[in-house]
């Protein structure tokens, strides 16, 4: 497995947020974590990135124990995020954006920036190359100098995930990256988190839009009040009481599974 959880857990004094929580993400692939609101979603992701430090558990990527490992480390060992809002550099350009992406991949001493050595300049050469071809995955490449700020809110979203996939991530994750979108929006989205994960990249995602997770992800892992309640295939998960429970109540889940209420 690429990502795998252990009896994960967050409390937050009297709040159980995420309640032991086991995740396995095999290496390949679009998964999903969806679940109703305070489900536990977002706070799982934080978990996985590093924004948030377990109560319990484990969490292990690549076959490493990182658990305590920070945000940055975990960058540099191959996981990558966006956010559920918006979180580009207005006031600057959209390839400068992209190569914010590659901060924790890139070192140089202040002498070699200041003195532009070989050694600095090769490296700077091969980060924008990485930016450039971050933006052409996500359809941004015409619009490289153009201030961020002025790009559609759709664009935006893109950007954000051309910064994320700029450092070459094996595992990338999106928080709710369509929300906010039109139909229109969310269909071009759905093909290029296709074209990401034919590239290679392990996608994970936490998606409140349905129709979108359920044709897109080959496998979904459904939370309830911070505990996982079911893992599978999609199409399963349409048709498991616990699931439609959940999200519409206890009796359209029994009615749906053809119990008598």
């Amino acid at each position: 497995m690429l990502l795998q959880t252990s009896a994960l857990s967050r409390h937050f004094a009297g709040l159980v947020a995420v309640d032991r929580v086991d995740l396995a993400i095999p290496q390949g692939g679009i998964h999903a974590v969806i679940g109703p609101n305070g489900a536990g979603k977002t706070t799982l992701f934080n978990l996985i990135s590093g924004l948030a430090t377990p109560t319990a558990g484990q969490i292990s990527f690549a076959g490493q124990d990182i658990t305590l490992l920070p945000a940055d480390r975990r960058a540099q060992a191959g996981m990558a995020r966006t956010f559920q809002n918006i979180r580009v550099f207005a006031t600057m350009s959209v390839l400068d954006n992209a190569l914010t992406g590659l901060h924790a991949r890139l070192s140089a001493s202040l002498p070699a920036i200041i003195a532009r050595l070989p050694g600095f300049r090769r490296a700077e050469r091969d980060a924008i190359a990485r930016a450039q071809a971050a933006l052409a995955l996500v359809g941004l490449q015409d619009r490289a100098y153009t201030q961020a700020g002025a790009l559609a809110y759709g664009d935006q979203r893109r950007l954000e995930i051309a910064r994320a996939m700029a450092g070459g991530p094996r595992l990338l994750l999106l928080d709710e990256p369509a929300a906010g979108m039109n139909p229109a929006e969310r269909a071009a989205l759905a093909t290029l988190i296709r074209a990401i994960a034919a590239q290679g990249t392990t996608v994970l995602l936490v998606e409140h839009d349905m129709p979108f997770v359920m044709g897109l992800s080959d496998s979904v892992t459904v939370l309830n009040f911070g505990r996982r309640i079911f893992a599978g295939p999609p199409g399963a998960a349409r048709q498991d009481p616990g699931v439609i429970e959940a999200y519409i109540g206890h009796k359209a889940a029994v009615r749906l599974a053809g119990q008598a209420p």
